[in-house]
């Protein structure tokens, strides 16, 4: 499909699970063929590609958000199928996306209402809590989501829309950085808006691998598989940058330089998988939280949610190396200070996570596609793929001694001091959003 067979119109929902956006697409897409949901995201990358860029792309979108094309279901007792998408391709899993679905579903009316007389309303029956997780709550209904890695089960109270500008949200547009962060931690664990979602099985592929970056050095982390496949380190590795919503710019020049050198040294998941997210591990800003993250998407977008898939990925590594037992919860706190609260089960010989988080939708929307708009079908991001600028400090210039990153007013710069016989310092701006 080319921009000039785009329809006149699509009808979306958007959301934001702990301030990352979903904009989930509920009619004017045609039904996608395929009998699998990996054959239809296949579909969907081979011949509507361009309905994936106009729908999250600029100038309706931009690099944050995520879509979410609903389909009919392929397997009995589920709900629908889902096939995520973003500013750099198609998601095996999404795990924020997930929970914006399923409180969009809700919003729209589509899930079916818990009578009084059990837990459970649609789907398979809930499976038994486990130790050390969130009791199960009385009226929760199950919703079953097929997607191209499996089928995924999501539950969510009975009778508490949340949504649309309520709850532990509403007003958090007109306080301060610090008076919003605060609203998030204090209100996490509500029931507004909370959606709690039994992931594919995540697994540990690797500990303790080593890569050498350009300009960071040797950089040691684990790669494992949560819905996507992740790089995971710590901050110590990236050379003093904080952790912090300021240093966003820094974050993301390292975790691009991190990415790309791990392409070249040929550090995949199983079978040659591509490992296209990094995911970066601190201290968390308070007690409320186990840990705090930055994650880079596919496309060079940060998460501004914890990641679902992510922290998914971080459990099995915790599992792997006996920091964490099954059911042990674990809080997972995000850059922007939004809060999943996770554990793990077991399955046989699989590794369950559970992530719970909170959904808000923010808008229902008519997106419009003009003949004459010479942008009808978007337009890419300014770096294709997401990978390393060509501008961004270049390997050629080798380590620089001394070095220092800074992030201020939505922008980075690096800089070096010349050595003898060099070329004259330099410095480079980068827009990042």
């Amino acid at each position: 499909m080319s921009a000039d067979e785009l329809p006149d119109h699509l009808e979306v929902v958007d959301s934001h699970t702990e301030g990352e956006p979903t904009r989930v697409v509920v009619g004017g897409w045609d039904e996608i063929a395929g009998a699998t949901m990996a054959e239809r995201r296949d579909e969907l990358r081979r011949h509507h590609d361009a309905l994936r860029r106009a729908v999250v792309g600029e100038p309706r979108g931009h690099e944050a958000v995520v879509g979410a094309l609903l389909t009919p279901p392929v397997e009995p007792g589920s709900i629908a199928g889902v096939i995520f998408f973003d500013n750099a391709g198609y998601l095996g899993m999404c795990g924020h996306g997930t929970i914006g679905v399923v409180r969009t579903l809700d919003f729209l009316g589509r899930l079916e209402r818990s009578d009084a007389e059990g837990p459970v309303a649609s789907g398979a029956p809930a499976a038994p809590a486990a130790p050390g997780a969130p009791a199960a709550q009385f009226g929760v209904r199950t919703v079953r989501l097929d997607t191209p890695v499996g089928t995924v089960t999501a539950e969510i109270p009975a009778g508490g829309e949340g949504g649309a500008g309520g709850g532990a949200g509403a007003g958090s547009a007109l306080r301060g950085g610090g008076e919003q962060e605060a609203a998030v931690r204090d209100g996490w664990d509500r029931d507004e808006g909370a959606v709690t979602v039994t992931n594919v099985p995540a697994r540990c592929h690797a500990v303790d691998v080593t890569v050498e970056v350009p300009w960071l050095g040797r950089v040691t982390g684990d790669v494992a598989y949560g819905g996507n496949w992740f790089f995971l380190t710590g901050i110590g590795q990236l050379g003093g940058v904080p952790l912090t919503r300021d240093e966003v710019g820094a974050l993301t020049a390292a975790t691009l330089r991190i990415r790309a050198a791990l392409a070249a040294a040929g550090i995949t998941g199983d079978g040659g998988a591509e490992i296209d997210h990094v995911e970066v591990f601190g201290p968390p800003s308070g007690p409320w939280a186990s840990s705090r993250n930055f994650v880079l998407c596919p496309g060079g977008a940060y998460d501004r949610s914890p990641c679902g898939t992510g922290t998914s990925a971080k459990l099995a590594t915790l599992y792997a190396r006996g920091e964490l037992a099954l059911g042990q919860r674990w809080c997972q706190e995000s850059i922007t200070g939004g809060l999943f609260s996770a554990w793990l089960t077991r399955d046989g010989d699989d590794l369950v996570p559970h992530i719970r988080g909170r959904a808000f939708v923010t808008g229902r929307t008519t997106l419009l596609f003009d003949p004459r708009d010479p942008f009808r079908g978007g337009f890419p991001p300014p770096c294709p793929g997401g990978r390393t600028p060509s501008w961004w400090a270049p390997a050629s210039w080798g380590p620089p001694v001394p070095w220092r990153w800074r992030a201020r007013a939505c922008a980075s710069w690096c800089s070096r001091p010349a050595s003898p016989g060099a070329a004259p310092p330099r410095r480079r701006w980068a827009t990042w959003w």
